[in-house]
């Protein structure tokens, strides 16, 4: 069976600035995939991009086999959208705005008010369904946002974050609601977030994308097996690195390096070498050393830099996941 959705080299471009650079990926029928970056990663422009909102740069797009530029009108029909910004009514109901975004699918009668009652049901806002949104807490109306993408039955949905700004009970409706109708209608999902816990839960495959472009992609599990033992990060006074070499030789080490280059920033018009042993420098060297065995590494690296006399001043050990995974292959946090 085709994939539903397959991305060949996209670019979005705003004069200078690439939102997207160059990204590929496909997604099987039935499939969450998850596309995890931090805010400004591109992940909500390649949605735009997929949806047909924006037009691409460059490159090509088809869900269903249907070009989403040239077939954009039957692309509609399969797809559902929940955008990161809330596209609701406040004045009108939650069963109001999800009738609304059904009459826009054509759906009436009947069948409009039995998919309404459906999708009402999978994020569970029955019991509140006829308040006006505007007296909905931010969860809700996150709720109300899903259901409305949902009604018409789409084989392939798009949920960009969520989940931001959403209280637990929500967060967890909201999962447990991408779960059931994936499990129950075999709709494939394309789901961007920048928390790892719900690329973790939620997706089959993991594409990483950071200042647009797409950095990795496999299951959570394979991405995370590619750090092993995790990650240690040593805060050391000097850059010294022969101590580096001396790290990466050790036996349950897999590779070391400094994290910190070899200048660091002390304000905004100085910079002063990280090598300077002076008290000025707000930051100094991080020594990251990948682990073969976690436990095994952390005690061969404390025991190697005390015979070395060289001083400790911060230790910190991530251990493997996709957080630990992201800070890897970008050097900087998910949430930065």
């Amino acid at each position: 069976m085709p994939p539903i959705l397959e991305a060949s080299h996209l670019v979005k471009k705003y004069g200078e600035l690439i939102a997207v650079d160059d990204v590929s990926f496909s997604i099987e029928e039935g499939e969450i995939f998850g596309l995890l970056g931090p805010n400004g990663a591109g992940k909500s422009t390649t949605i735009a991009m997929l949806s047909g909102l924006f037009r691409p740069t460059a490159g090509t797009a088809r869900i269903g086999g249907l070009d989403v530029v040239k077939d954009l009108g039957r692309v509609k029909q399969l797809i559902g959208v929940v955008p990161q910004d809330l596209a609701l009514y406040p004045t009108l109901s939650g069963r109001e705005n999800v009738t609304f975004f059904g009459e826009l699918y054509g759906l009436h009668g009947k069948e409009l008010h039995q998919r309404v009652d459906e999708v009402l049901g999978y994020v569970g806002m029955v019991e509140r369904a006829k308040d006006p949104v505007n007296a909905y807490s931010g969860g809700m109306k996150r709720r109300i946002n899903l259901a409305a993408g949902l009604v018409n039955r789409p084989r392939l949905l798009f949920l960009d974050e969520p989940t931001v700004g959403v209280d637990p009970q929500s967060r967890n409706h909201i999962f447990e609601s991408v779960e059931r109708l994936n499990r129950e209608q075999g709709m494939a999902v394309l789901y961007t977030t920048h928390y790892m816990e719900e690329a973790e839960r939620l997706c089959a495959r993991v594409g990483i994308i950071d200042r647009g472009k797409l950095i990795a992609l496999d299951t959570p599990r394979q991405l995370i097996a590619r750090l092993g033992g995790g990650i240690i990060r040593v805060g050391v006074p000097l850059q010294d690195d022969s101590v580096c070499q001396g790290v990466a030789s050790l036996p349950s080490v897999a590779a070391a390096n400094w994290a910190v280059p070899g200048l660091i920033p002390v304000d905004d018009e100085k910079r002063v070498d990280a090598s300077s042993p002076g008290p000025a420098a707000l930051g100094r060297p991080v020594l990251k050393v990948e682990a073969r065995e976690g436990s095994d590494a952390l005690v061969q690296v404390i025991n190697y830099l005390n015979q070395r006399g060289v001083p400790i001043l911060s230790l910190e050990v991530l251990e493997p996941n996709l957080e630990t995974v992201f800070l890897h292959l970008t050097g900087k946090s998910l949430r930065d």
